[in-house]
């Protein structure tokens, strides 16, 4: 009975599965698919011009001992070199390949088509690093752990975690990462691409600017060898490209990022992309591009509100092994609301001067240090004002704010306005307490947990929480 050309290819692949190594047979033998075999022919599909010249140069000894072995010494190779890989509607357009004009490789065994060409060229050039091997241009410290999770990043974070198990194979496929400036985008991609290094450690990584991109490409025109730049990156299993706005000027690499953003897709690879804005609004970006940015999901970065801009810090000082007073993180996360760039960068410069100085830091080296960085409140936000504030989001008079009754909005209201006179002023517990009927810290402390433990439970008390924290910061502008 006849072998199928299945049957022979995947026998064929058995073979040699066991001689090469694992990222080089995943990169070079997987994506061939076997077509037909006729006459001990074997034809096989590869992706496209690129990919069978480098069959030939580097594993036609190869191919040609583990087909003979399964056909015997008449047997031959025959390639279908896809040119366009098509859509929907039409199937794609081949090119086919007998070996007809070429040199031969002979020796004792067989006689096989063989063309020399140059090995893939790999624009991220590294010292010491094999042809064949990427390095993913990653940033080690951004990774999910150091990305702090909040209500203005959270679908972001936990759609880049789901890419980052299963990239190519779910729907966020590309992931678009979208906001403004220093709100962590480079992070949250970057550390999509390090968790998938490490879940995934055969898939490769690649992140590039889209600088870079352009450079590369610009480079590579120059020398007459833009099809080594696309094939280069149509090698990647998962690659991210940061603010892709600036390809808005660069129309010729666009093509390039086309033929290249096709090819991953339909290979299943995953793509994740950064920008300043959502899709729909990028100008200057071809539209067949745009299209496809949206195919996946575009998942945006907020600002950070004041809880998130606290955790940011806090975080960032366990991490460098920091200590500051609290008063001091709570001035800084309330004084600098535009990024975490920025947020950071306050941080950094004042523990710079606390050591240049040898001081202590307290709030008034904090509100020095920061002069050069916030807009210092032109309004001292006092208890009276937040309590007057609260009573009149929820409708309830001053009075009763002092009164001491058990009626649940009352009490909340009470609570609230402790929670938000403890994070807004700088008065004591003891003295924030007085401001309600002579209550005690004790009282106060007890209000502010039970705040904090019902924004963690409660949603609908939380938006009410913070949209009341958004009320007293304006008022202090």
């Amino acid at each position: 009975m006849d072998k199928s050309h299945d049957k022979v290819w995947n026998s064929c692949l058995a073979i040699i599965k066991d001689i090469v190594e694992w990222q080089h047979f995943k990169t070079w033998f997987e994506p061939i698919k076997p077509v037909a075999l006729k006459d001990k022919i074997l034809t096989i599909q590869v992706p496209s011009q690129f990919f069978y010249e480098y069959l030939e140069e580097h594993y036609v000894n190869l191919l040609a001992k583990t087909l003979k072995r399964e056909l015997g010494k008449e047997a031959r190779l025959e390639y279908r070199i896809m040119v366009d890989s098509g859509n929907e509607k039409n199937k794609p357009l081949t090119m086919d390949v007998t070996g007809h004009g070429f040199k031969t490789y002979s020796n004792n065994e067989m006689d096989f088509p063989l063309v020399i060409h140059n090995p893939v060229k790999n624009p991220f050039v590294i010292p010491g690093l094999k042809k064949m091997q990427i390095d993913s241009q990653l940033n080690p410290i951004y990774t999910f752990e150091s990305f702090v999770e909040g209500d203005c990043n959270r679908v972001a974070r936990r759609a880049g975690k789901t890419v980052a198990e299963k990239p190519g194979a779910t729907s966020f496929n590309p992931l678009v990462i979208y906001g403004g400036v220093g709100l962590g985008k480079t992070h949250l991609a970057q550390a999509v691409g390090n968790e998938v290094k490490r879940l995934h450690p055969n898939k490769v990584v690649l992140y590039v600017s889209s600088e870079k991109f352009i450079n590369q490409f610009q480079d590579h025109s120059r020398n007459n060898a833009i099809n080594d730049f696309i094939h280069f990156y149509q090698l990647i299993d998962v690659l991210i490209i940061d603010d892709v706005q600036f390809f808005n000027r660069a129309e010729k690499s666009q093509d390039a990022l086309f033929a290249i953003f096709n090819h991953l897709h339909q290979s299943g690879k995953q793509l994740i992309l950064s920008s300043d804005k959502p899709p729909k609004d990028l100008e200057g970006v071809q539209e067949r591009l745009l299209s496809r940015f949206r195919w996946g999901l575009s998942a945006d970065l907020q600002t950070p509100d004041y809880e998130t801009r606290i955790d940011i810090l806090e975080k960032k000082m366990r991490n460098d092994g920091l200590e500051m007073p609290r008063e001091v993180v709570k001035y800084i996360a309330y004084n600098i609301q535009s990024n975490i760039r920025e947020l950071e960068g306050a941080l950094i410069s004042l523990l710079a001067q606390s050591s240049l100085n040898k001081r202590e830091i307290d709030l008034d080296l904090a509100k020095k240090v920061l002069r050069n960085f916030v807009k210092t409140s032109s309004k001292e936000i006092t208890i009276e004002t937040i309590q007057k504030m609260v009573c009149e989001y929820y409708d309830v008079s001053y009075e009763k704010l002092l009164q001491k009754t058990r009626k649940r909005e009352i009490v909340q209201a009470r609570q609230i306005t402790m929670y938000l006179a403890k994070i807004f002023t700088k008065n004591s517990l003891k003295t924030i307490g007085e401001h309600f009927g002579g209550r005690d810290h004790t009282t106060v402390i007890h209000s502010c947990q039970t705040v904090k433990d019902l924004m963690d439970t409660d949603n609908l008390f939380r938006e009410s929480v913070i949209e009341l924290q958004q009320k007293v910061q304006l008022a202090a502008m």
